[in-house]
């Protein structure tokens, strides 16, 4: 395993969309053609499935070293309301172009730290949501909330207006590593939080962990994931550490690149952390995800709908994700659209009555069938595709990539599809990696993308 790790540990996407988004095609992409898709997927989705929000909340009152998140930081709590303002105004210009009323299935709060906005702050965007919108049946939402800030009145007015999710940035227990990364919380305030969320009736509470961090052991490890199971979280994000300190602005320079553990030390990390949750219970789901049995991630697994977006892995299949916030991204399957990612110029084309759109990308017939094969891979494992799909010279290309990995037992495929082994798992962006014909034809000579393992 260790020559695979020193072999597959590349740079490479985690293909939450495709193509991604250094390679999308701007050329083909404005405002008219966004606007365009997104009503004709809206008027085919909107009556049955519903559509997915995801609400982008930048403000953090200190830097965590490790985060490659679109943030800003700020103890300055006089940013909430215009930047609430802004969302809600933003939210606004999309309703006025749909072609009916939304049905929101599927809501995400994240950051930054929703947290660092104030209950009532939180309670006004929400209901200014939901003036334009009508959840479903049964919606699906969440957020993201900093043990050090989130209060029980948080968790309560969220859950008045349907969230059942929450999620706590855990990151690692260990006080050196805590001090590396500059995100010190005790484990009391995670206990305190976890309680609230029970004691409130909060059906899925996650905990990210990471492995990767600076000065992580395979002890440090071991004793957050002994913490971890005292609170018995319905799932956990088990993430690896992505170091790309080339990204502006991101903060990653807190520590020195050799007090990092090495691929193999990762490995160890990862495969300490599986083993503890694995015997505890989880399952394994999909790339970097474990959930109880009981829980709605697990469900979805197994009846064959876990869904994966700009949001992650998700239990709802929703074919319209509208992103609202700075740096927050669109997909209604054929079309992708980012907002703009710097804040003033986001909060300018808001209130200039503009959709602040930066880029997008109109998706052709091949992104389509691609991002079809890659999205089942990342959610199942697995995926089938028509033979005649691919050129004789395209099968040549794919077949060459994937005997590799078979030849290292890490799948098994043929002319019309593949399945990939367990051994495989930690390697499942290098195989959806073999289908990206953008990322191949490119052959990027700067660094992108954060390493594989």
């Amino acid at each position: 395993m260790q020559s695979l790790i020193q072999k597959y540990n590349v740079p490479g996407p985690r293909y939450t969309s495709y193509p991604t988004v250094p390679f999308w095609d701007e050329a083909t992409f404005n405002e008219a053609a966004w606007v365009s898709h997104l009503q004709r997927a809206v008027s085919v989705t909107n009556s049955t499935t519903g559509l997915s929000l995801y609400i982008h909340l930048p403000y953090c009152e200190s830097l965590c070293t490790f985060c490659g998140c679109n943030k800003r930081i700020t103890r300055n709590h006089g940013v909430e309301i215009p930047y609430i303002d802004a969302v809600l105004a933003e939210w606004k210009l999309y309703c006025d172009v749909l072609p009916e009323r939304p049905r929101i299935a599927e809501l995400h709060l994240g950051g930054g730290t929703p947290s660092f906005f104030a209950p009532e702050q939180l309670r006004g965007l929400l209901a200014g949501i939901f003036e334009r919108a009508t959840p479903t049946e049964s919606p699906d939402y969440g957020w993201e909330g900093h043990p050090n800030n989130t209060t029980r009145e948080h968790l309560q007015v969220l859950y008045d207006y349907g969230f059942r999710r929450v999620s706590f940035g855990v990151q690692d227990y260990d006080p050196t590593v805590q001090r590396a990364i500059h995100r010190l919380q005790p484990f009391e305030n995670v206990q305190q939080v976890t309680y609230w969320a029970q004691e409130i009736g909060y059906t899925s509470i996650s905990h990210d962990i990471v492995f990767g961090l600076p000065f992580q052991t395979p002890e440090s490890i071991t004793d957050t994931f002994h913490k971890t199971l005292t609170l018995w979280p319905d799932r956990i994000a088990f993430y690896s550490y992505a170091h790309v300190p080339w990204i502006k602005g991101n903060g990653q320079r807190g520590f020195q690149d050799a007090d990092l553990p090495t691929g193999d030390q990762k490995r160890l990390l990862y495969e300490t952390g599986r083993n503890l949750l694995e015997g505890a219970g989880y399952v394994e789901i999909g790339m970097d995800h474990f959930a109880l049995p009981h829980d709605t991630l697990y469900k979805a697994l197994q009846n064959g709908t876990l869904h994966r977006n700009f949001m992650g892995y998700t239990t709802t299949q929703t074919r319209v994700l509208i992103g609202l916030g700075a740096s927050s991204i669109g997909d209604v399957w054929s079309a992708f659209a980012q907002n703009e990612k710097e804040l003033d110029a986001y909060l300018n084309r808001v209130q200039a009555g503009e959709l602040p759109l930066l880029r997008g990308h109109v998706l052709d017939d091949r992104d389509q069938f691609l991002r079809r094969q890659i999205l089942n891979i990342m959610c199942q494992g697995k995926t089938r595709w028509p033979v005649e799909r691919w050129s004789e010279s395209e099968w040549a290309e794919l077949s060459a990539r994937l005997e590799t990995f078979q030849l290292d037992g890490l799948l098994k495929y043929d002319a019309s599809g593949l399945r990939v082994y367990p051994e495989g798992r930690l390697f499942l962006r290098n195989i959806c990696m073999a289908f990206d014909a953008r990322l191949n034809r490119a052959q990027p000579q700067t660094r992108l993308f954060s390493q594989t393992v």
